[in-house]
């Protein structure tokens, strides 16, 4: 049975003519710029932040005029082709995470006043509760999804260097996956963009109808697919309030994906305080013949705020894994820059064997999977040529920690094991166990109650629900172990 099936585990699927895998941010912003550039019908962006002084890429040869700035493109863009639409819709952050950026978003809408782009912010989520999924869709042709903002700091290069003078001196080393896709894929991505748009601003146009074949092709040139004409699912993460029931698809595809692996389960993730995925996992540490787990994190959250509430929950979580792992298979691994310094893990990848793969905006923490809204796109493997693209994406993300290229890492896995082959590639320890340190009685009362991570809207400032209702679906979940 496809372990992502519409209407349980998934929103819908769709055919993708191509997909390419951008890992970091140098391939994404260079990615988007010439997408954005060949844009004649629509651009859509939803995304939890955003910064129109961005700077995305420099110019391509014969595009000098074309500021590389995104705030400055997009006005231009439209100054230049009369129609095209072009609509940001925006997370209206709360006033102390905005202080921090800038005051952007906020700030943005003064930017695009009278320029002809369409900026809103939505603050049509439940109290205490972000938009947080990152799409844009280009001509309702061509979709990029992920975890990566068009913010500060975002750029960054797959060497990770300690400092460098492009990604701007104060913003540390920071890892972001992307994927890009055209076809029905992209229009369903677009779909949601518009069905978004109307449930938190008002109605729009509907979607004009299929291209001419002579139009342009929008897709980047010279950016050569990973996949083509594959089919791709769409899952989201939907709150449940004001009488709507919600959708928690990114949920149970996590736990269907955990339940699913046979030899590997490949993570890399901003958090990790999920009680859910930590007792899926915990389950299949203890079976003799489990996969191995390898999750790479940041050493610690980026904010003072999540190092102190979620940091002490994934400390609570790593502890409970280790003490579970009687085989030897969990392994907790936190990335540095090859002078030392910490990398930030931002990007939102499972891959389970080289039969699934799954990129989206979704941390692995509560409220990713019922108080925000999120979105990701998965591919399942049906043939050899999907598995071997899984496989290098994999080996790719996994070797790029120790400077290595995926052939080189899957060369090294005689054995089988990731983490031993990694270790292997890594004499300069650029991988370490991410820390557990022993928390003191208000960090383990901030874990326990998991303050700053509430799980739906109903216990968003109640903490003392919150903690009940995740015990009773731990309960619950450990009770359909017996049974699988």
């Amino acid at each position: 049975m496809a372990l992502a099936r519409p209407g349980e585990t998934c929103w819908t699927r769709a055919r993708a003519d191509r997909v390419k895998f951008l890992v970091d941010g140098q391939a994404y912003f260079a990615a988007l710029r010439d997408a954005l550039i060949g844009a004649r019908r629509s651009i859509h962006l939803l995304g939890w932040s955003f910064d129109p002084r961005v700077t995305l890429a420099p110019a391509p040869a014969g595009q000098d005029d074309l500021s590389p700035e995104i705030g400055h493109l997009l006005t231009r863009l439209v100054q230049d082709r009369p129609g095209l639409d072009v609509r940001l819709l925006v997370w209206r952050s709360a006033l102390p995470i905005s202080a921090t950026q800038g005051f952007f978003p906020h700030r943005a809408r003064g930017w695009f006043r009278r320029t002809g782009v369409d900026f809103r912010l939505d603050g049509d989520v439940p109290l205490g509760a972000c938009h947080h999924q990152k799409i844009i869709v280009i001509d309702g042709r061509l979709a990029f999804v992920g975890g990566a903002d068009v913010m500060p700091g975002r750029w960054d290069s797959p060497a990770h260097p300690d400092h460098d003078r492009e990604r701007g001196g104060r913003w540390p080393p920071r890892h972001e996956v992307m994927a890009l896709v055209d076809g029905p894929a992209a229009v369903a991505f677009d779909g949601l963009f518009r069905a978004r748009w109307a449930a938190s601003q008002d109605a729009m146009p509907d979607a004009t109808p299929a291209p001419p074949a002579d139009l342009q092709d929008p897709w980047p040139a010279g950016l050569a697919p990973d996949l083509a004409n594959v089919e791709v699912a769409i899952a989201r993460t939907l709150p449940a309030w004001r009488g709507e029931p919600g959708g928690r698809e990114v949920a149970a595809l996590s736990l269907e994906a955990i339940f699913a692996a046979k030899q590997l389960i490949y993570l890399e993730n901003q958090y990790f305080t999920w009680p859910l995925a930590e007792e899926a996992l915990a389950a299949r540490l203890v079976e003799p013949n489990g996969p191995e787990v390898v999750l790479i994190v940041s050493e610690n959250s980026p904010s003072y705020f999540d190092r102190l509430t979620m940091d002490r929950a994934r400390t609570k979580a790593l502890w409970r894994l280790r003490a579970s792992d009687v085989y030897g298979r969990f392994h907790a691994l936190a990335p540095y820059a090859e002078g030392g310094r910490p990398i930030v893990v931002h990007a939102k990848v499972m891959i389970i064997d080289d039969l699934l793969v799954r990129i989206g905006s979704a941390n692995l923490n509560n409220r990713s999977h019922g108080l925000d809204t999120e979105a990701e796109l998965a591919i399942e493997a049906t043939n050899a040529t999907e598995r071997t693209a899984i496989a290098a994406l994999r080996d790719r993300l996994a070797g790029h920690w120790v400077g290595r290229t995926g052939a080189e890492l899957a060369a090294a896995r005689s054995d089988g094991s990731l983490a031993a082959a990694l270790a292997g590639l890594d004499p300069g320890r650029r991988l370490r166990p991410a820390s557990a340190r022993r928390l003191s009685a208000v960090g383990e009362f901030i874990a326990d109650f998991h303050l700053g991570d509430p799980a739906e809207a109903s216990d968003s400032w109640r903490p003392a629900l919150r903690r009940r209702k995740l015990l009773a679906e731990r309960r619950k979940l450990r009770q359909s172990l017996v049974t699988r």
